[in-house]
């Protein structure tokens, strides 16, 4: 851009200031210049469907077979004991007779029934989600090599790339699975024009991060707010 034209834009700026000002503001708080845009979707052809990643659960699997070995080890020892004639340990005879004494309606069954039944269905869960919802599978340049982007540094370098474009005074970046979402402050050049250089930033920023499945882009543009 020329002296010129940059004079002239200066000169113009209390004219969008003004015409921002009086312009309502959507529940998002940006301009009306931004209000009617919709997701741009940088899916094509090349998404090759790589699922997630899963994750080795080894804290949640640790802990239950721990748990599982320390009682079946200490009803086996209890068993051995009795077979050499010895008295059954005080823990398991009153839990026998809790057990055969108490109706099934009682307050204290139900209650371990539901943490039991709880605890079934979380481990359930568990073993069939994939977990690691931070790694973003990335696309498979070799058949026995998969990668993944944490979706950190994902957002990271997509913040990057934006703070590139003209305009830009600050950018929050909220990096899902299926869509990126891109709210950007700019405190000069039209908000369509910056926007417009945004969608064309980001959309070849995601297809360079090289995801196996690339998420749909939301960009939102403001004007900073007014002090005082």
């Amino acid at each position: 851009m020329s002296e010129p034209q940059g004079s002239e834009s200066t000169r113009q700026l209390p004219v969008i200031d003004e015409a921002i000002e009086k312009a309502p503001e959507t529940e998002l708080g940006q301009s009306a210049s931004a209000a009617d845009y919709e997701p741009l979707p940088t899916l094509d052809d090349t998404d090759d469907g790589e699922g997630r990643f899963w994750s080795a659960r080894r804290v949640p699997a640790g802990v239950l077979a721990l748990l599982v070995l320390a009682g079946v080890g200490l009803l086996l020892y209890d068993v051995a004991a009795v077979r050499a004639d010895r008295s059954a340990m005080r823990w398991r005879r009153s839990l026998a007779r809790e057990l055969a004494e108490r109706p099934l309606d009682d307050t204290w069954v139900l209650v371990g029934a539901g943490v039991a039944t709880a605890l079934g269905v979380w481990l359930l869960v568990l073993a069939a989600t994939p977990g690691l919802r931070d790694v973003l599978p990335m696309r498979r340049a070799q058949a026995d090599v998969r990668a993944g982007l944490h979706r950190g540094a994902a957002a990271m370098v997509l913040r990057d790339r934006a703070m590139e474009v003209s305009g830009v005074r600050s950018v929050r970046v909220s990096m899902g699975r299926t869509k990126v979402d891109v709210r950007a402050v700019s405190h000069f050049r039209e908000l369509d024009d910056v926007r417009a250089d945004l969608d064309a930033a980001l959309a070849d920023g995601i297809r360079g991060l090289g995801l196996a499945r690339r998420p749909a882009l939301s960009v939102h543009v403001a004007r900073p707010g007014r002090k005082g």
